[in-house]
């Protein structure tokens, strides 16, 4: 078997297999710290802090967002974050849009220094980045996330898919996918997440004994569309298997599980 042949039948038993007990006794712990403060059974307030000070360059900028003459922080939610892009979308601003949502992926941590601000400001600077974002989101909603993913890869200088996903992901709840999984957010910490289990199964299977096939696959970036496709179709089962448990709400939907793994480990 070659490598791509191993890292499929790592897949496939992943797919079987799922989470494992300790990541489910671990998500229960999860759930039981984080249930009153998410009472709707969804990740929408799960608030990210930001210095809107650190944007000040930043065009076009959100009025949902805060000021950015503001020199305390700041929080947004998912839920604002949906809402914000949902309004941009509704007037097809693109751009603002795609502010909201990688202000939000970006938070304080980022935009420590400037980088992160700096980098949307180089993106936002590209010609035709309205254009590319609104085929994106007509992908998506005509031939699915994983479509809409590969037409992101690579077409938007400094724009990758930790935040492409985050777009995706927020404007998906406006124009949903007509098929598939609807899109998620993919990051490096999900990914490591994903690759911990990838090793564990491809131990035993005896196909990567070493880790290095779950190191390539579910890398820190740059994965392919057929890993968000992956990755996709593995959380809406994990999801399942989660509800299905006496200590996981029952009708979650697979971002809360997303918002859980990204916050949490059982290793």
């Amino acid at each position: 078997m070659n490598r791509q042949d191993r890292a499929d039948a790592v897949d496939q038993e992943m797919t079987m297999r799922l989470l494992p007990d300790a990541a489910l006794r671990a998500l229960g712990r999860w759930w039981s710290e984080n249930a009153a403060r998410l009472a709707d059974e969804t990740p929408g307030a799960h608030i990210v802090r930001y210095s809107p000070g650190q944007w000040a360059h930043i065009t076009p900028w959100p009025s949902a967002l805060a000021s950015r003459s503001q020199v305390t922080d700041a929080g947004i939610s998912r839920a604002q974050v949906a809402s914000v892009v949902a309004d941009a979308l509704r007037r097809e601003a693109y751009r603002e849009a795609l502010v909201a949502t990688y202000v939000w992926g970006k938070g304080k941590r980022g935009s420590r220094g400037g980088s992160g601000p700096a980098t949307l400001h180089n993106i936002l600077k590209v010609d035709d980045v309205d254009t590319k974002l609104s085929n994106a989101l007509t992908t998506l909603r005509e031939r699915g996330a994983e479509a809409a993913y590969a037409g992101l890869q690579g077409s938007i200088p400094g724009f990758g898919p930790s935040f492409y996903t985050k777009f995706l992901y927020f404007a998906g709840k406006t124009v949903p996918s007509a098929t598939g999984p609807q899109p998620l957010i993919l990051d490096r910490v999900l990914a490591r997440r994903l690759r911990s289990l990838a090793q564990a199964v491809g131990r035993e299977m005896g196909h990567d004994p070493d880790g290095s096939i779950a190191r390539w696959v579910w890398r820190d970036r740059n994965w392919s569309p057929h890993r968000y496709a992956v990755y996709l179709s593995f959380m809406q089962a994990a999801a399942g298997q989660a509800a299905a448990t006496p200590t996981w709400p029952s009708g979650a939907s697979p971002d809360l599980l997303e918002y859980a793994l990204f916050s949490t480990s059982w290793t």
